[in-house]
């Protein structure tokens, strides 16, 4: 595979746009749309969260076919906790956007991210929608990755091209996230894009085990979002053979590419967490299952202890070993290894005589990669989060006021 340019308009039959519609107070953008030229397969994967913002609820019905032909959303307002009207107003952003691009509203999908219990200023959203709608490019790709942005400091985007049936196949994406990021569809929003020929049955399948091991594998503060969105649209315009199927040489081609991309846009997400100085990587290897293993690798990524150490660059290994003891995995806590980048700090569970200044200057370093091994199994993942700086605390005791 290999990256190219274009984000989520790299893929043939998309188009894309992101505009100031003033729903936030500074003068960025603030709504992303994206549009297939003709209905897409289309997938999704959302919060879990029990309280559901209204667009989530409203993308849910209308996934319910597999098909969509665009997505319209908006920044600085969540429309979460916003009872009956919000879920009217989130109807209207489906239907204003479809009388833009005369579709039938059940092929929009709605997504909202910013400030909790507010409603949406309707009049900003339509006449926005009608702006974006005018300024639909082949080229939008970055406009749209920076219209989705809430406290991120830079928009995250990517695309590749892989080859299935010797046919080239384009993968894009796109995601914003700083806080309110945590495991179970780690507010966080991401949109993908592909040209690939695939059924939307299939390609379901395989968002669900991409965002397993990507999107569900990051945290940033432990709190889940009542937002949270992937969709994906596959447009069907490569000329590979049709993905029909969730086995295969072509399918585990395809599920490669979009692990890759979403992969990517984790490690860029975490990186710019609220407040993050370094990227972080939690690997744990040779737990007793996979539930054990995320139970651990969690259990570090999101203790503050540890990523404020991060943070003072503090070789501070005793809080490592308190988290993984605290997870509720199973393991023997004379046989843990604990690696930083490939210098051990912790032998069977021991200091195992690293040097202090070494140490030191690895967790200095960014990204900063802490690896355990629990010696319990056979079971290997890795998890992203950042550190905890002093503006963690700045960002979101000043997010509204």
């Amino acid at each position: 595979m290999k990256k190219i340019d274009g984000g989520i308009t790299a893929a043939q039959g998309i188009r894309a746009a992101g505009i100031h519609a003033g729903i936030k107070a500074a003068d960025t953008k603030d709504m992303t749309l994206i549009v297939t030229d003709t209905p897409a397969a289309a997938a999704g994967v959302f919060t879990k969260n029990s309280v559901t913002a209204a667009p989530v609820i409203l993308c849910r019905e209308h996934l319910s076919d597999g098909q969509a032909q665009a997505v319209i959303v908006n920044s600085g307002n969540a429309n979460a906790c916003t009872g009956e009207v919000g879920m009217a107003n989130a109807r209207r952003m489906a239907s204003a956007t479809a009388e833009q691009l005369d579709i039938d509203a059940e092929l929009v999908l709605v997504s909202s991210t910013g400030v909790i219990g507010q409603q949406l200023p309707m009049d900003k959203i339509e006449n926005g929608i009608q702006t974006a709608a005018e300024a639909l490019s082949t080229e939008g790709g970055s406009d749209a990755a920076e219209g989705i942005m809430t406290t991120d400091t830079h928009p995250k985007s990517i695309a590749i091209e892989i080859e299935i049936d010797d046919a080239p196949v384009r993968i894009g994406g796109i995601a914003k996230g700083s806080g309110m990021i945590a495991p179970n569809m780690a507010t966080m929003l991401s949109y993908l894009t592909t040209d690939a020929r695939i059924n939307a049955k299939t390609l379901q399948i395989a968002l669900n085990r991409v965002v397993d091991d990507t999107y569900n594998l990051l945290t940033v503060d432990t709190d889940r979002s009542t937002n949270d969105t992937v969709i994906i649209l596959a447009t069907g315009c490569a000329e590979n053979a049709d993905i029909v199927e969730a086995n295969g040489e072509n399918y585990e081609t395809f599920c490669e590419g979009l692990q890759f991309v979403c992969t990517e846009l984790v490690k860029m997400l975490a990186r710019d967490g609220e407040g993050a100085t370094k990227l972080v990587e939690v690997v744990v290897k040779r737990a007793k299952n996979r539930e054990d293993a995320e139970k651990a690798a969690r259990a570090v990524a999101e203790s503050p202890l540890v990523k404020t150490a991060i943070f003072a660059n503090d070789a501070n290994w005793g809080r490592i070993m308190m988290a993984i003891g605290k997870s509720g995995a199973e393991f023997d806590p004379y046989q843990v290894d604990v690696w930083l980048a490939d210098y051990q700090l912790v032998k069977d569970g021991m200091d195992s005589g690293y040097d202090e200044d070494k140490a030191t200057a690895l967790f200095a370093e960014d990204p900063v990669r802490i690896t355990i091994d629990l010696c319990a199994g056979d079971t290997k993942i890795t998890m992203w989060t950042c550190d905890y700086s002093y503006d963690y605390i700045r960002i979101n005791a000043d997010y509204r006021t």
